[in-house]
């Protein structure tokens, strides 16, 4: 897809809460150390007054400072998470009025597993491309749950970025064009009234993951006319090191292009803000006229896939925000099990 007019992302910014706690105190704590290896080093977990909604804000904060507006010029917000702290009320209207761009604006909550962020850029580029709005903030966020003791619990992390768009001219990274692939994968879902996700075995993982991804991409360089020996970047959903290593090798990526936004190792899986952290650590070391790769996957399941062209004013903002190597080195690490429960609202009084 491309828009009628040209759209670029104008401000971005992440979020990673400090506590993180080892997966070696989980895997000791079920019995499981020596089951071989486990899936990450560490996980992020949002502090006791931390959630969802406290996230979304300081990422938007962040990406307001980037991109140098006043807040009351941005026409949308949506946030795309999985993890909302109200079953009914929007969060998308705390975080607007949070960062004073109420009331003269959009704002809804969208929901999509690990896509949901995605699915708001493609929202907030579609809203900006028709002329709509000069400028639509989409945010990617989640704190996500796990049961205890399983294999998600391992990943399940929390953080994200927010990232907002506006005409091209003033952009930090233009939009070439976008695709999504979307179909109806019974992979991984929570029926109201469950605590916690399940997997739909055999639907979940590589099978859906890779077969998502790869039509996705495959269809946006069909429509750029291009091949990923033209990207400098890529960045792919980073459920565990494996899955975005293993599409990125299969589609003809190398390591060298996928290292640098594959953060999930130091901070576990954060779900709808897992793609879009690693396009933000992407941005924080790109140069003009870089080209960026960026396919998100979600189960139920779906990609959105993005062309990028880096502007050459993306380094002098750089600095006006914290980058993501910045939330990665600001952490302390829980010591043991049970705080990690406690913080993860896990211990239920009945």
């Amino acid at each position: 897809m491309k828009t009628i007019k040209e759209v670029g992302i104008v401000g971005y910014g992440a979020y990673v809460p400090r506590p993180r706690v080892p997966t070696k105190a989980i895997a000791s704590t079920w019995g499981a150390a020596g089951n071989g290896s486990l899936p990450v080093r560490q996980k992020s977990v949002p502090s006791l007054d931390e959630d969802t909604v406290t996230m979304s804000i300081e990422a938007s904060r962040n990406a307001i400072k980037r991109a140098n507006i006043c807040a009351q010029k941005i026409r949308a917000v949506w946030v795309g998470t999985e993890s909302k702290p109200y079953a009914v009320k929007p969060s998308s209207t705390i975080v607007a009025e949070a960062i004073g761009a109420t009331p003269a604006v959009s704002a809804a909550d969208m929901e999509f597993a690990c896509k949901a962020g995605s699915e708001a850029m493609q929202t907030a580029v579609a809203f900006v491309g028709s002329g709509m709005a000069e400028y639509a903030l989409a945010i990617g966020m989640d704190a996500a749950q796990s049961k205890p003791g399983d294999a998600l619990e391992y990943t399940a992390a929390a953080g994200g970025a927010a990232y907002i768009f506006g005409p091209a001219k003033n952009s930090l990274a233009i939009v070439e064009a976008s695709h999504s692939h979307v179909t109806d994968t019974p992979d991984f879902f929570r029926r109201q009234h469950m605590h916690y996700p399940e997997h739909g075995h055999r639907f979940t993982g590589l099978p859906s993951y890779l077969s998502h991804t790869q039509e996705a991409t495959q269809a946006l360089m069909d429509l750029t006319s291009s091949q990923p020996s033209d990207f400098d970047w890529a960045v792919f959903h980073q459920p565990n090191p494996k899955f975005p290593r293993r599409v990125a090798n299969t589609l003809g990526f190398t390591d060298e292009q996928i290292l640098p936004g594959l953060v999930v190792d130091s901070i576990g899986n954060t779900y709808s803000g897992s793609s879009l952290l690693g396009l933000a650590a992407v941005l924080d070391i790109a140069k003009a006229g870089d080209r960026i790769f960026f396919c998100s996957y979600g189960s139920g399941a779906g990609s959105d896939a993005f062309s990028l062209v880096v502007n050459g004013s993306l380094a002098s903002t750089r600095d006006n925000a914290p980058t993501v190597s910045d939330y990665l080195a600001r952490s302390h690490a829980l010591d043991d099990y049970g705080q990690y429960l406690r913080l993860s609202r896990k211990i239920r009084l009945l």
